[in-house]
């Protein structure tokens, strides 16, 4: 019997198991079972399927047979935790070490291309690893020789005590990454073949011959690679020929040109080895249709200058896909390409401000043709560019031309780029040329832009505070001012995403007092907030800068009469409202705060504010990127606009391949993302991000604790957790679309509201509320003492209902209490805000959506998460209305999680997985969805907590 338990992401506690491996047919059907030697317990939580094993072990130096409890994983699922094991430095048992290093060498081999497709013993579709080079055949067998006797204890098929033969086992696994990791439509067009790029088994006898045909020269005694050489007469221009090489499979290290082993000059092949060669070249044929030529007996070939053009562009790639090497001249080695050259022909704009304003302005982008990285001059340049045949003698040496390279020397003009499009390829060096993403080479005054742009100091002169701001800034936040100036006198937008509480708002003051010194910026301000932070930006206004203009629009009788200065103070619903009529108020600058409201740029409040123009806009965020990259889009794309092209081009050019490239990274064990590390490149200069933790930004906020409190349910609210389980989880099972979603969040809904409390389950008008709610008892405890110790507390729901249930017990209880929810008057909030932090009332009950983000509440020193809402960053926002500049007394954050309940296990996902919930559950329940029903039970599940 077999029991399936369930997690997500590799589980480093698995790489302290040894580890055995079960080939499979096909290879990728393969299995790893993880087994603890010493008798120790498998670690809880992880990904797989429970079963027992049966193992050759040795006790007291006799081998035995031996059934131990074992972890059940496939290929694709065990490769994190063996690149985990492969790492340095962790504590891995041997075999998992072993097994790890053996998954990195084949993922090696499968980034090198080294696939050869074929049809299993079963008759299925299968990928294996091949050609191999003499290097690694000598690891192969150098991991053969190391393996642990823990890594082989299963027994071979059919036998009870005979144990696998070391090499041929790590040939079988090596095979299974390789038979895994390549199914995508690439695969496909590499093997002409629609059965390799299907991720199920395939049952294809009918292609054997077809792969045999492809592997033979593997699996034969001789494999068949070609080398393109330029043979020179003197006086004339060289002569491209294209030579066989045979290679020893027996010897790796033995290889030569095929001639001399046909006429015996080359010892070492054996008898076999003519009639291996003829039978590989006429495979090669098989592939590319001008080695027929070559045919009966292999010998030198001089393809025609179409058939050279051919193999510099797609032949040789498809000889690869079948297993034969091409090589390319020594001299040649590839030295000659083009990059793509950005403002070109221009001189450095006197105004970047209105040259990145500017609708109408466009840079040069053309083709450079370079040699070992060298530009070619005009007269090199025109070489290439009117040769007729596919050579060219360059600074005295004959090169090799594909056609591409020629075309982009006669047609070297690129359609011209917009100022932001050439200023981000400057920023990434890449840019897209039609549908090419190519290397580019920004011209010097392009270059000392960028390097300004990258320099977090910006260079120049330091730049001091304005002289009206009535404040002492800090290092940080004098360094967060003389950003937004640079990017703003510049003519460009920026996000700083400064973490809560590390003054967001006095460096927004800062730069408007700023710019209010200079003729050319002049102007009011507009900022677009929450209209619970309306109060809090008037009153830093009236504090930091005295005597700077401030006003409301927002309410009944809002006018911008008069607002040719200063602030002007708007919530985002107001200016949906009046997009048209704030478009058309002259701003200096627009700036958006808790810039999130953003994030969807198909939602109103994201459109109606591209209406409103402005010669700078500023986002302000702790919280750019909540749930996916696209977040990231909306917001640049408004400060902005064009540095990170369409949504549907971002998510083509950069979401799309981080995705991807990160899961590679996670199988190969590395921390490798390209594409990634441009887009930081890009985004870099635009995004000021700063953090509470990073060296000198606040030491002088004191300690932080944060503690998950573990309730007990009450037996109401057990008896009434499983009944909805069942409930529930029955429909599930017959649903399927929108529908079963929809039940998914019902399900999970209702089993947080009964953690809560059953009276929130229940919808109870005038419920009996103590003692029926395990959460409800843990806070009475902690009121009790924070209330008695003078203390102050924000108690966070996500639920109005349960925040309104919450202050009817305390005022039961006698413990002065008020409430903050989304349908409170702002007038009211500000009230409420200042009682709170005068000192007035000890308890602030907030609902997390409406008090989440944006209001200051340092007089707490205790932050109570009452339920959670399952996303790290807005968790993270909520506490930080208590920890944040101005905090003096260390801060104490209590999390309440009932045990046993799905609660519970997404607190253990949270806590021991943070990267993955920053990824995955961002999204919050939603991300649940998407589970199989199996994956589902087993995460609601109540669980005994004895």
């Amino acid at each position: 019997m077999t029991q399936a338990v369930t997690t997500a992401g590799p589980d480093t506690a698995l790489a302290r198991c040894a580890v055995v491996f079960d080939p499979g047919d096909p290879a990728r059907t393969g299995h790893l079972s993880f087994w603890c030697p010493d008798g120790a317990a498998l670690p809880d939580g992880t990904t797989g399927e429970r079963t027992e094993v049966t193992l050759v072990t040795a006790e007291d130096g006799t081998a035995t047979l031996r059934a131990v409890p074992a972890l059940r994983l496939g290929v694709a699922e065990a490769l994190p935790v063996l690149a985990h094991a492969a790492r340095p430095g962790t504590d891995a048992h041997p075999a998992a070490a072993f097994w790890g290093a053996t998954a990195v060498l084949a993922l090696h081999l499968s980034a090198r291309s080294r696939l050869l497709p074929g049809v299993s013993p079963g008759g299925y579709d299968t990928w294996r690893a091949g050609p191999l080079d003499p290097e690694d055949i000598t690891r192969v067998r150098a991991l053969a020789a190391a393996m642990p006797p823990e890594a082989r204890a299963l027994p071979r098929p059919g036998t009870t005590a005979r144990l696998p033969e070391p090499e041929g086992l790590v040939r079988a696994f090596v095979d299974a990454v390789a038979d895994t990791l390549p199914r995508t439509p690439a695969a496909e067009a590499a093997s002409g073949r629609a059965a390799f790029a299907a991720a199920a088994p395939q049952h294809v006898p009918q292609l054997r011959a077809w792969a045999e045909e492809i592997s033979a020269g593997i699996d034969s005694g001789v494999r068949l690679s070609f080398r393109l050489e330029l043979r020179t007469t003197p006086g004339e221009p060289p002569t491209p020929v294209l030579v066989p090489w045979a290679h020893s499979l027996a010897d790796p290290t033995l290889a030569g040109p095929a001639r001399a082993v046909l006429d015996g000059s080359l010892p070492g092949f054996g008898p076999q080895a003519v009639n291996d060669i003829a039978q590989a070249a006429r495979r090669a044929a098989g592939v590319w249709a001008p080695l027929e030529r070559l045919l009966p007996v292999p010998g030198d070939l001089e393809p025609s200058d179409a058939e050279i053009d051919e193999l510099l562009g797609h032949g040789a790639a498809r000889l690869r896909a079948h297993g034969i090497d091409l090589h390319w001249p020594a001299e040649d080695s590839r030295a000659l390409d083009a990059v793509a050259v950005v403002g070109a022909g221009l001189d450095a704009p006197e105004d970047l401000r209105s040259f990145f304003g500017g609708a109408d302005a466009a840079v040069g982008f053309r083709w450079q043709l370079t040699l070992d990285g060298e530009p070619l001059d005009e007269t090199e340049t025109r070489q290439v560019a009117d040769a007729v045949r596919p050579v060219v003698r360059l600074r005295d040496r004959w090169l090799l031309i594909p056609a591409a390279l020629a075309r982009k020397a006669r047609e070297p003009e690129l359609e011209p780029l917009t100022p932001i499009e050439a200023l981000g390829a400057a920023l990434t060096q890449v840019a897209v040329a039609g549908r090419e993403t190519v290397r580019v080479a920004p011209t010097p005054w392009l270059e000392a832009l960028r390097a300004r742009l990258s320099d977090p100091e910006g260079g120049g002169e330091p730049l001091g505070p304005p002289a009206a701001l009535d404040a002492t800034l800090r290092d940080y936040q004098l360094r967060g001012v003389r950003w937004l100036d640079r990017m703003t006198s510049l003519g460009l937008g920026g996000c700083l995403a400064d973490d809560m509480g590390l003054g967001k708002t006095i460096q927004l003051i800062s730069l408007h007092l700023l710019r209010q010194e200079h003729p050319a910026t002049t102007g009011p301000t507009l900022i677009v907030c929450p209209a619970s932070l309306l109060g809090n930006w008037e009153r830093e206004v009236r504090r930091f800068a005295p005597g700077t203009p401030t006003r409301r629009f927002h309410g009944a009788g809002r006018s911008l009469d008069g607002a040719e200065s200063g602030f002007v103070l708007t919530t985002y619903g107001t200016m949906r409202l009046d997009a048209e009529r704030l478009g058309a108020h002259s701003w200096g600058m627009v700036v958006a705060d808790e810039a999130q409201h953003i994030k969807n740029p198909q939602s109103s409040t994201a459109k109606a504010l591209r209406l409103v123009p402005a010669d700078a806009r500023i986002a302000l965020t702790g919280t750019p990127v909540e749930n996916n990259l696209s977040e990231l889009w909306a917001i640049l794309d408004w400060t902005t606009p064009g540095l990170l092209g369409s949504h549907g081009a971002f998510r083509t050019r950069w979401s799309r391949p981080i995705e991807a490239e990160r899961t590679i990274a996670e199988e190969d064990g590395g921390p490798r993302q390209d594409t990634a590390a441009r887009l930081a490149e890009l985004v870099r200069p635009f995004l000021l991000r700063r953090r509470k933790t990073d060296p000198g930004i606040a030491p002088e906020l004191p300690p932080k604790t944060e503690t998950d409190r573990p309730v007990t349910l009450t037996a109401e609210q057990s008896s009434l957790y499983e009944k909805l389980v069942g409930e529930i989880m029955a429909e599930i099972r017959g649903s399927e679309g929108i529908a079963r979603r929809g039940l998914v969040l019902k399900l999970l809904t209702g089993l947080k509201q009964i953690c809560n409390h059953p009276a929130q389950y229940l919808k109870e008008d005038s419920p009996r509320l103590s003692g029926r709610s395990g959460k409800l008892e843990l806070l009475d405890e902690l009121l009790g003492t924070i209330v008695a110790e003078n203390g102050a507390v924000l108690v966070f729901t996500q639920y109005v209902a349960m925040a309104r249930l919450l202050e009817r017990h305390l005022a039961d209880r006698g413990v002065p209490a008020q409430l903050l929810h989304g349908g409170t008057p702002v007038a009211k909030r500000e009230d409420l805000v200042r009682r709170f932090q005068e000192g007035e009332v000890p308890v602030f009950l907030l609902s997390l959506k409406a008090a989440g983000t944006g209001l200051n509440l340092t007089r707490a020193d205790h932050v109570v998460h009452f339920d959670r809402w399952w996303n790290p960053a807005v968790e993270a926002q909520a506490t930080d209305r208590a920890y944040r500049i101005g905090q003096t007394r260390p801060v104490q954050v209590h999390r309440m999680v009932a045990e046993g309940t799905v609660e519970d296990r997404i607190a253990a996902m949270l806590q021991a997985k943070k990267e993955l919930a920053d990824a995955v559950l961002g999204s919050g329940e939603a991300a649940f969805t998407e589970l199989t029903n199996d994956e589902l039970a087993n995460l609601v599940e109540l669980r005994s907590t004895s």
